[in-house]
C-alpha cells in the first residue's frame, strides 16, 4: 500500500475522531439538562493532563532524544498544537454549537499556507491554492448556513477557534520543517512531556478536585473527557503527525475540511440543525480537498 493511500485512510480516520471531539467537549462540560459539570478551563486542563499521563511511558523512553536545538520546536508543538487550543475550543463551545465549532476549525489550511509561505518558503502549486480556495468557499458557506441555528454566544467565541486554528498551523508547519528527523511517536510524546507540568498546574489552579468532591455528575463528565483525552487527543495526534510525515503540512491540515462534515452530522444526531444548504456546502468542501491534493498524489507516485 502506497504512502498516498495510507495518508488518505489515516486522514479519514482522523477526521472521524476529531469530528466527534466537539460533542465530547460539550458532554464533558454540560449534562443533558444543561447543568454545568466542569468549566471550560477544567475540561481543557483535564484533557491535557490525561493525555500527557497516557503518553508518559513513551515520553520517558524518548526524552533522551531531545536535542537542545529542538527544545523550542517541541515546546511550540506542545503549546500551539495541543495545550492552548484545548482551552480555546472548550471556551468557544460555551457559546456555539459543536457543528459550527467543527466548521470554524477548517481555517487551519489557510493559515498553514500563509505561515508556510512566509516563514518556511513553502512552494505551492496552482492546484493546491485553487483547491484550498474552493474548500474555503465551502467552509464559508457552511458557516453562513449554520450560523443562525448554531450561534448563541458572542463573536469572541468564534475568534477563540480562529486563534486556535492559527496555533494549529504554527504547530504543523513546525513539525514538517523543524522536526522531520523524529517519528510521530517521538514528536507526540515529547511535546506532551513538555506540557505535563503545565497540565498538572492547570488541574490544581482550576480547582478540579473540588468539583469531583461536590458535583455528583463529575464522574459522568470525566467519562467523556477521558475518551476525548485518550482517543481524541493522544491517539489522534499520533495519527496526525504520521500523516505529516507521509505527506505534507497542507495535506495534513486538509483533515480540517472533513472535520466539519463529521461534526455537523454528529451534531445533527444530538439535535442540532442540518439543512440541504449545509449538505451542498459539504460537497464543495470535498471537491476542494480533492483538487488541492491532486498534485500531492502525483508527487508521491513519482517517488
Amino acid at each position: 500500500m502506497s504512502k498516498y493511500t495510507i495518508s488518505w485512510i489515516l486522514l479519514i480516520v482522523l477526521a472521524c475522531i476529531w469530528g466527534s471531539s466537539f460533542i465530547l467537549m460539550k458532554k464533558g462540560m454540560f449534562a443533558e439538562d444543561g447543568t454545568v459539570i466542569f468549566t471550560p478551563q477544567q475540561v481543557g486542563a483535564l484533557r491535557m493532563l490525561i493525555a500527557a499521563i497516557a503518553l508518559l511511558p513513551i515520553s520517558i523512553s524518548k526524552v533522551k532524544l531531545i536535542k537542545w536545538k529542538n527544545v523550542l520546536p517541541f515546546a511550540v508543538v506542545g503549546f500551539c498544537g495541543n495545550f492552548l487550543p484545548a482551552f480555546l475550543f472548550t471556551y468557544a463551545e460555551t457559546g456555539i454549537s459543536s457543528g459550527l465549532a467543527g466548521m470554524l476549525n477548517s481555517f487551519t489550511p489557510i493559515f498553514t499556507i500563509i505561515i508556510g509561505f512566509l516563514f518556511f518558503k513553502t512552494k505551492l502549486s496552482n492546484k493546491q491554492i485553487f483547491g484550498t480556495f474552493i474548500g474555503t468557499v465551502g467552509i464559508a458557506a457552511l458557516v453562513l448556513t449554520g450560523k443562525n441555528a448554531s450561534l448563541n454566544g458572542d463573536w469572541e467565541h468564534i475568534f477563540a477557534i480562529v486563534l486556535a486554528t492559527f496555533l494549529y498551523a504554527i504547530s504543523l508547519t513546525t513539525i514538517k520543517n523543524k522536526l522531520s528527523d523524529y517519528n510521530s511517536f517521538e514528536i507526540t510524546s515529547l511535546a506532551f512531556f513538555l506540557i505535563l507540568p503545565f497540565s498538572i498546574a492547570g488541574f490544581f489552579l482550576t480547582d478540579t478536585i473540588h468539583t469531583f468532591q461536590v458535583n455528583p455528575l463529575a464522574y459522568q463528565g470525566v467519562f467523556y473527557i477521558f475518551i476525548l483525552s485518550i482517543v481524541g487527543t493522544a491517539f489522534a495526534v499520533l495519527l496526525f503527525n504520521r500523516i505529516i510525515a507521509f505527506s505534507s503540512a497542507l495535506f495534513a491540515s486538509s483533515v480540517t475540511y472533513f472535520i466539519p462534515i463529521v461534526a455537523v452530522f454528529i451534531g445533527f444526531g444530538f439535535g442540532e440543525t442540518l439543512t440541504v444548504w449545509q449538505i451542498l456546502s459539504m460537497l464543495i468542501v470535498l471537491i476542494g480537498v480533492v483538487v488541492a491534493n491532486i498534485s500531492f498524489k502525483k508527487s508521491k507516485q513519482q517517488n
